[in-house]
């Protein structure tokens, strides 16, 4: 569901380079361990597990995580979003990111996965107006007499809607919540279930001479050539 590239900042004084290296969410212990130890992050020498960046076929959620993440709660943000996935809720979790409740933190958006039943969202209204007529037209939420229909502003209608509830537009549609009834279902690590829980350091981490090889024969290599990539629809993801 997304991807973070980690790096063993306390190399960088010793190679001069950043050495870092991609983990893809939901991951398990064995891929992670692979990954901390081409690092060379093995809970001795070295620890610390820097997150420099973030990227995801759902739309925003990057920028709501940060340099500092605890892994086990990454894996469980992974699995629950694999389920918002399979339920076809993933436009509604992007749309309420856009919103911005309950999202600053990965404990926030792992319990905004379990919240989505609060949220309305319409796809494809892109403004005041045809919020306007679903809500006049479509939901009936005004009695509008059918003399006045074609004179009737339907922007101005939507507009206050939009005003009222607090709801934006969004990427994929319109979107508000329901004031109240969010629920904190994940409190946080301790609520990780065990087969979530992947966090371990391997037993014998990449010696540096290997590491310095690697990215010699990385820098002598000549570049891959670039090929356009269109974005994944969500029936792709």
């Amino acid at each position: 569901m997304f991807e973070a590239y980690i790096t063993n900042t306390a190399l960088y004084p010793l190679m001069g380079i950043e050495v870092g290296t991609t983990v893809h969410f939901p991951t398990t212990t064995q891929e992670l361990q692979a990954a901390l130890a081409k690092i060379r992050i093995d809970g001795k020498r070295y620890s610390e597990v820097f997150f420099t960046s973030f990227d995801s076929d759902v739309l925003g959620l990057y920028d709501h995580l940060y340099e500092c993440e605890n892994i086990d709660e990454l894996n469980e943000l992974g699995h629950a979003l694999l389920e918002v996935r399979d339920k076809g809720g993933l436009e509604t979790f992007e749309a309420a990111l856009v919103l911005g409740n309950h999202t600053r933190s990965v404990k926030d958006l792992i319990n905004l996965t379990q919240n989505l039943d609060l949220y309305r969202f319409y796809p494809d209204i892109s403004d005041d107006e045809g919020l306007g007529r679903l809500y006049a037209d479509e939901l009936g939420t005004i009695d509008i007499p059918e003399h006045i229909q074609n004179y009737f502003d339907y922007e101005a209608y939507g507009r206050d809607v939009r005003i009222n509830e607090g709801g934006v537009f969004a990427p994929g549609g319109y979107v508000s919540a329901v004031p109240e009834g969010f629920k904190e279902y994940y409190h946080g690590p301790q609520d990780i279930p065990p087969e979530h829980r992947i966090f371990a350091y391997p037993e014998k981490a990449e010696p540096v001479h290997s590491i310095l090889a690697t990215l010699k024969r990385f820098q002598e290599a000549p570049p891959a050539p670039k090929k356009d990539k269109a974005g994944p629809s969500h029936e792709e993801r």
